[in-house]
């Protein structure tokens, strides 16, 4: 009778190369742009003359903008869409204008579905680099794409981006490769020159302060909770010993004492446990270097300009 504890830990030390946490992690960064920044930001149109600001389109703009310098970009695109309405065929910039206003609005509102849509539904389609937003236009679409996981759409707005600005193509792929934690492509871009010492110091920083998901999972294995207790959750690790150790003990007694059926019971409860806890505690290690990129990236990203909204030259 002895020995099915000893099969059933066995099992487990077995099946414990099932229990995997991948390495790769997936940090979620976000930016909040300042509306001193915003305002800051000149705009791409020329100013309204005083014969535009009469006509009841141009009126409309100006509201547009007032809402938007507030930031109230719900009553901006409102104001901006009937504009567009009121603008008579011939003032084909103003147009063009009222269209992107309502692109732009919805893009810092982070409604990613309506910037495609309301691009995909506009002239804006046609623009070329003569167009004085261009260059937003192809930042705003490029992060637009990226957040709705439409990787052709992004690899190709890539290209046009590299196409007229190939400087600020390489700052626009070390912002994706840092947003998706692409450690080769961040690695690479920190050896390539010129120096990026913010990038080398962010890269050994967070190197020296992650943790291991593979150690994690194994301490757990070897003793339940000293996984948990690895990354600092020494109220998860007391928990995981004493259920473990509690469930454990059970199982022997009743093995011990010839109750086959109490001890197979009490035993798959401890291979849960068990199992549960070595994932568990891998999982804790991934969400912990998440959280420790997050932290470490945004400021540095901010700091560095490295976001798209950030990479922005005009706004209304």
């Amino acid at each position: 009778m002895r020995r099915f504890p000893f099969f059933f830990l066995s099992l487990a030390l077995v099946l414990n190369s099932c229990q995997r946490v991948p390495d790769k992690i997936e940090p979620t960064l976000s930016y909040a742009v300042q509306d001193k920044y915003l305002m800051a930001l000149p705009s791409p149109f020329p100013p309204l003359t005083e014969e535009e600001k009469a006509t009841e389109w141009g009126r409309e703009i100006q509201i547009g903008f007032g809402f938007a310098h507030q930031l109230d970009l719900y009553q901006a695109i409102t104001s901006f869409k009937r504009a567009e309405f009121l603008i008579p065929s011939e003032e084909k910039m103003r147009s063009l204008e009222a269209q992107y206003e309502i692109f732009l609005c919805y893009y810092m509102g982070k409604k990613w579905k309506d910037v495609i849509y309301a691009f995909n539904h506009s002239q804006l389609r046609y623009v070329d680099p003569s167009f004085p937003a261009f260059h937003d236009l192809l930042l705003i679409l490029f992060e637009t794409y990226n957040q709705e996981k439409m990787d052709a759409d992004a690899d190709r707005i890539l290209r046009l981006f590299f196409q007229y600005y190939p400087e600020e193509g390489q700052k626009l792929i070390l912002s994706h490769a840092l947003i998706k934690a692409d450690f080769p492509l961040v690695e690479e871009i920190a050896a390539t020159p010129p120096p990026k010492p913010y990038l080398e110091e962010f890269l050994t920083n967070y190197e020296i302060h992650k943790k291991s998901i593979g150690k994690a999972q194994g301490l757990n294995a070897l003793i339940p909770g000293a996984g948990y207790l690895y990354l600092g959750q020494k109220q998860s690790a007391a928990t995981a010993f004493f259920l473990n150790g509690l469930f454990i003990a059970a199982s022997a007694y009743f093995f011990e004492q010839g109750n086959l059926a109490a001890g197979i019971i009490f035993t798959s409860f401890e291979a849960g446990w068990y199992f549960g806890g070595i994932y568990g505690a891998g999982l804790e290690a991934k969400a912990y270097n998440e959280r420790l990129y997050e932290s470490m990236a945004t400021p540095m990203m901010t700091r560095e300009r490295l976001f798209p909204a950030l990479m922005l030259n005009y706004a209304f």
